[in-house]
């Protein structure tokens, strides 16, 4: 009798020891603390949930399921980060491990390295497809989701991230789109006449602006047929979702939902190396996906590979000064095909020309600022910028200030007059204060100094404050496309099998046009294979 109890009892701890069990872990990602709750059975790791955070919605939302799918396969902490949200993913990574240990599971310190093995160097068969699109943000997206429509069946896209949507995730404003409804609900009437003639310019060929023009006319429409709603509209052809949501979520999250509902095959974490070519023809890519490459043979290739912000070797280049400057795009806008242009003798023009936004937060690098009633001074209190400086002037002015940043100062009248400024903030990304004496405390500011920069701001608080730099926003140069999105030489010759769209080509168009011409470079690339 004696033995039965002890044996049941050793049965009843067994099955304690083996009921599921929850544990809270904390971490710090890109924009601070963020919580993780762990849920175990004995030492298998069941579930993990994602309590809190203050990172940027469009890069949590995506990176946090690829992360908790590989701690789930692999059943530890130490996995792959996902690219493009490396911070976000230490700070997950960080809180599942102090979790862990309070189960009884100790990994060590997290660290950005994972000292997981090598895999070793595989070359695999070629795959075979009717198109392939080459980057998986806003052009690349829209060209995939064109194809599809325009009746092309055997599609892939690839990104070299382990997410998508590149940097139209995280913008406020869709600007240059007319005919919406939005527009419309305003009162406005826009026409492709009227933005021809506004958007003329050096950069483009009248044929292009007027692409643009007539694709910028339909876009609305065919975006809402895909759920995806601007209804914000201001300033003639500016966009966004809500008076208070920014167009960029909006619209990339419904580009990735078309893309998956199409079945798309979507291949992320897989880098284009090159193109194949035969016969001065291209007919395929050159791939990485980690330590495998292969060839995807295709019949058209759409290339959307973005620009060269985060090149400081091709800034200095092409830009000589600019490669020192900050840059608010992804950390994927490498311009890996600048040296496949050069060597199969590609037109690129341009690419001395950038966009650069003044003010991008420190450290997080959010774009802020709004409106032209602020005080930028420098850590010292003095205004230092000369009268309607150029951007490159402004972002070097401030380069060269203590710490090679600035505050941006504003008032309430300006707080409520745009709507980036509320947004950050109430994410505490901006500093608020009832009086100049305490907004010169928290920013460590000498108070008579700010007191004498900030004469012309309203003499009522409260008062706001930020920490900012300017970066190189976006490369304007490229490769040179026609008004069909089709790739030329330098000869002016139509590349057979070659199409571009977004911010890898030179154009003078931003967010709206690559979508544009990522969706026209799709019907485009369809239309050949018929």
């Amino acid at each position: 009798m004696k033995k039965k109890v002890l044996f049941l009892m050793a049965v009843s701890t067994l099955l304690m020891a083996q009921s599921e069990k929850e544990f809270i872990g904390k971490g710090n990602g890109y924009g601070g603390e963020l919580k993780v709750n762990v849920k175990t059975k004995g030492e298998k790791i069941l579930d993990l949930e994602l309590l809190s955070h203050k990172e940027t919605s469009p890069v949590v939302k995506r990176a946090f399921p690829i992360l908790k799918e590989r701690i789930l396969k692999e059943q530890t902490p130490i996995v792959d980060s996902v690219s493009g949200a490396s911070y976000t993913s230490l700070g997950v990574k960080r809180a599942v491990a102090q979790a862990l240990k309070s189960a009884g599971k100790d990994y060590g310190t997290i660290t950005m390295k994972t000292n997981l093995p090598e895999q070793p160097i595989a070359y695999l068969e070629a795959v075979n497809t009717d198109i392939v699109i080459v980057g998986g943000g806003p052009a690349g997206l829209a060209a995939a989701i064109s194809a599809k429509e325009a009746g092309a069946n055997n599609i892939i896209l690839i990104e070299k991230l382990d997410i998508l949507s590149g940097n139209g995730k995280f913008d406020m404003n869709f600007f240059d789109m007319i005919n919406s409804e939005a527009q419309k609900a305003n009162g406005t009437f826009d026409t492709v006449e009227s933005f021809i003639k506004d958007k003329a310019n050096k950069m483009d060929t009248i044929e292009r602006t007027k692409a643009q023009a007539e694709g910028a006319f339909v876009l609305d429409k065919w975006l809402r047929g895909m759920g995806i709603e601007l209804n914000h509209n201001y300033g003639l052809r500016n966009h966004m979702a809500e008076k208070n949501a920014y167009a960029g979520e909006e619209i990339q999250d419904g580009l990735e939902k078309k893309v998956k509902e199409l079945g798309i095959d979507v291949r992320t974490g897989t880098k284009g190396l090159d193109l194949v070519i035969k016969n001065g023809e291209v007919v395929g890519i050159k791939v990485q996906n980690k330590n495998n490459f292969y060839d995807i043979n295709a019949k058209a290739v759409v290339l959307a590979t973005g620009g060269f912000s985060h090149n400081k070797d091709l800034l200095a280049k092409y830009a000589s000064g600019s490669e020192t400057l900050a840059t608010s795009n992804q950390m994927s806008a490498t311009g890996d095909f600048i040296p496949v242009f050069e060597k199969n003798n590609l037109k690129m023009e341009n690419l001395d020309v950038l966009s650069i936004f003044s003010f991008i937060l420190v450290p997080s690098r959010d774009l802020t600022g709004g409106g032209n009633d602020y005080v930028l001074v420098n850590q010292e209190g003095k205004t230092f910028l000369k009268d309607k400086p150029t951007s490159m002037e402004r972002a070097k002015s401030i380069e060269a200030q203590t710490g090679s940043y600035a505050y941006y100062i504003y008032d309430q009248n300006l707080y409520e007059s745009f709507y980036r400024l509320q947004k950050h903030t109430d994410l505490e990304l901006h500093t608020k204060a009832d009086t100049i004496d305490e907004l010169s405390k928290k920013l460590n500011i000498p108070l008579e100094s700010l007191k004498a920069s900030t004469e012309n701001l309203k003499k009522e608080g409260p008062y706001y404050g930020a920490k900012v730099q300017s970066a190189v926003h976006m490369t304007k140069g490229g490769v040179v496309a026609d008004e069909k999105t089709r790739v030329l030489d330098n000869d002016g010759a139509v590349v057979k099998g070659l199409y571009a769209a977004g911010e890898v080509t030179s154009t003078s168009a931003a967010y709206s046009g690559a979508v544009v011409f990522g969706r026209l470079a799709g019907e485009e690339a369809a239309e050949s294979l018929k």
